[in-house]
């Protein structure tokens, strides 16, 4: 009888694990895509739960923020704060990234923001921490002010009575 060369026995092992390789492939992204889904967190207040928010894209707002005056809108954007700070930049569409292409955020303690279904507050301190939201894209609600222009009066105008946020 002639024995098997041992190339052919690696050759079947091989086989064996090419073969395997997509189930297995397969129910690894099954069991650790979920893990990796960025939970959406919403921070919203009784305020204004009455009113029709008008969806606008950041950059439709800046160019005609006079159509968008004492309107309650909604908009994508990139939150910044800090020292006298407080402002929705702009995207990267825009050449000139300056305070003029961005919208004052007027928070309120009129109209505090709850995680949804529990009393934990945008701005308290919670589980050890604060809700970090400063250099992350957010969907936010409010009016608009063009009157109001922030820290110095140099932004495009405000958004004043925020609702929500989503993070």
């Amino acid at each position: 009888m002639i024995q098997p060369l041992a190339s052919d026995h690696s050759q079947k092992i091989h086989a064996f694990f090419y073969k395997m390789a997509v189930p297995l492939l397969c129910l690894a992204v099954v069991v650790f895509l979920p893990s990796c889904k960025h939970e959406k967190k919403v921070y919203q207040s009784d305020c204004n739960s009455d009113i029709s928010y008008k969806h606008v894209s950041f950059r439709n707002l800046i160019d005609s923020i006079q159509n968008y005056d004492h309107q309650y809108i909604e908009v994508e954007g990139k939150y910044e704060e800090g020292d006298a700070e407080s402002a929705l930049v702009n995207d990267s569409t825009f050449v000139d990234h300056s305070s003029e292409h961005a919208l004052w955020v007027n928070f309120s303690q009129d109209c505090p923001l709850y995680l949804a279904g529990t009393r934990k507050g945008l701005f308290e301190y919670n589980d050890g921490k604060f809700t970090v939201i400063s250099n992350k894209t957010i969907i936010i609600r409010g009016k608009i002010d063009v009157r109001h222009k922030g820290h110095l009066g140099s932004y495009r105008g405000e958004i004043d009575r925020v609702s929500y946020i989503q993070l």
